[in-house]
């Protein structure tokens, strides 16, 4: 009977070794090759446990072009590891596109659970919301951070984003302009030797983190949380959008060019209040 083969997709710590889960042991030793995102990293925490196993190197730059011989290998029968620098391989790394190529064409693929970055953040963050949102890594340029931040107003739900420690000054900077009155935290070097997490509001924490780049002290890897939006700045916004609708509803019905239904679908489209409300300030007009 021939082999059965599979992709396995090995979580690895984000830094403390003692998180190592077992299972993605077990199976790094079991299978035929390990693909990683870096073979130098996974390499030396290969030697910490004893592993000695065959690597290939499976980063960025190559995947694209790598994948189908990968997944085909698979198909033929061989048993592949996968693993990223830290944390769950497919979350912000390469190797989502690996799993998708893998199960358009009907290979197995097994998920360990592991550590990760993002939940063990969210956790830590404090913020009582029970959803969370990870965004990814934070963009880089100024105009897609405003972006994403007012996608941010309406989102009830804790942000989560990676990011540098030579952009998360600036990446504060960004959330106090466009949310000031948001609770924020950076968990930073989490599961390692000088993990910390720094919470308070976003103009706070924004100072703080601005003299700390201006010392030069700013180190290791970040998860910027920000929190879900209060009940006090829902209502505001509310009242904000009802004051807009106002104003933009006596102007269209100023224009003479509008019926009352014409009035209230251009406020629930442009404003997104409710049906009712829509139509209490169109009458109103």
């Amino acid at each position: 009977m021939a082999k059965q083969g599979k992709l396995i997709i090995c979580p690895t710590p984000i830094g403390n070794l003692g998180d190592m889960p077992p299972r993605a042991l077990e199976a790094l030793r079991a299978a035929d090759v390990v693909c990683a995102e870096d073979t130098r990293v996974t390499g030396k925490l290969l030697a910490v446990f004893g592993v000695e196993k065959r690597l290939e190197r499976l980063d960025e730059a190559m995947i694209s072009h790598a994948t189908g011989r990968i997944v085909e290998r698979v198909l033929s029968g061989e048993v592949i590891a996968y693993c990223s620098d830290a944390g769950m391989p497919g979350v912000s790394d390469p190797g989502q596109r690996l799993v998708d190529a893998a199960l358009d064409a009907g290979a197995p693929v097994e998920v360990l659970p592991g550590p990760t970055a993002v939940a063990t953040a969210y956790v830590a963050s404090g913020f009582p919301c029970p959803r969370f949102y990870f965004g990814g890594f934070f963009p880089r340029k100024a105009g897609e951070r405003s972006t994403v931040l007012e996608g941010l107003h309406g989102l009830d739900a804790v942000a989560l984003f990676y990011e540098s420690p030579n952009r998360i000054a600036s990446a504060l900077a960004a959330v106090a302009e466009c949310l000031p009155h948001r609770r924020v935290a950076v968990c930073r070097e989490l599961t390692k030797l000088h993990e910390e997490t720094v919470r308070g509001l976003a103009g706070d924490v924004r100072d703080e983190f601005a003299q700390r780049e201006a010392a030069g002290a700013i180190k290791g890897e970040i998860v910027l949380a920000i929190d879900a939006p209060s009940d006090e700045e829902q209502a505001a916004a509310g009242d904000a959008a009802s004051a807009s609708a106002e104003l933009r509803a006596v102007e269209l019905r100023a224009s003479g060019r509008y019926s009352t239904k014409d009035i209230v679908k251009a406020l629930r489209a442009e404003f997104g209040i409710s049906r009712n409300e829509a139509y209490e300030i169109a009458t109103r007009a």
